[in-house]
């Protein structure tokens, strides 16, 4: 079955290219020339990837990306855009989308990143692990991006709940910050590894007892990090 891809762009000649590329690689492409319209095919169902134009007349990329996100939608949305500035793309990132390309781009980069993002994505929905995975204080449900604690429910970002998911992949074992760029972002979305630092900061947050002093997320000094599972991270303590 032909992987539906929503393309909501109102640069018409554009719009037009990209199905009939997207055609040639497989897909099943459908346009909307505006947010308005884009919405109402979303909301159609079976969509499993918008590529999204920031620019658009009434209500742009933004608040597009985040109305979907707000009605709990994780399909993934690379955002087209002729704003190449860092601000624009970290807003866009920072909104819920998963990449962002600037315009003009050339068409074997956006087929690579669409690749890439699908991979990502059949990853993570991958059937053979179990939903649900115990971290410290945390019982915590990658497929609902929740993580239940003696505080309560939290919701969890995507990126947050794909870092747990192929931390806990290599339990045990370190995994480098460039691997989860890599496995998690792709395409170096952000610049810097910082990123990375700062998610499992404050993923430490939800799960440990005492962030400052983590048993489970560990560091693995200049490498990555490492997960320790159960409830008291088996009294490990080495690389915290």
């Amino acid at each position: 079955m032909k992987r539906r891809i929503l393309v909501v762009e109102d640069d018409a000649h554009l719009a037009d290219g990209l199905r009939i590329n997207l055609e040639l690689e497989g897909y099943d492409p459908v346009l909307a020339g505006t947010a308005e319209a884009g919405l109402d095919l979303w909301r159609r169902g079976g969509v499993e990837l918008i590529l999204l134009d920031v620019m658009l007349p009434g209500m742009d990329g933004f608040e597009f990306c985040r109305l979907v996100r707000r009605e709990g939608d994780r399909v993934p949305i690379l955002f087209l855009t002729a704003r190449g500035g860092n601000r624009d793309r970290i807003r866009g990132l920072d909104e819920g989308g998963d990449d962002y390309i600037t315009k003009p781009f050339e068409l074997q980069e956006l087929l690579a990143r669409i690749k890439s993002i699908l991979r990502r994505l059949d990853w993570f929905r991958g059937t053979e692990a179990p939903e649900t995975l115990r971290i410290g204080r945390a019982e915590v449900n990658l497929r609902a991006y929740q993580a239940t604690t003696p505080d309560g429910v939290i919701d969890l970002k995507e990126k947050e709940a794909m870092i747990l998911r192929l931390l806990r992949e290599h339990a045990g074992e370190p995994v480098d910050r460039e691997t989860i760029l890599d496995r998690v972002w792709g395409f170096g979305a952000y610049p810097t590894t910082r990123t990375v630092d700062n998610f499992i900061l404050a993923l430490r947050k939800i799960v440990e007892e005492d962030p400052r002093n983590p048993r489970h997320i560990l560091t693995v000094h200049g490498v990555g990090y490492r997960l320790v599972t159960g409830p008291r991270g088996a009294g490990d303590r080495q690389g915290a």
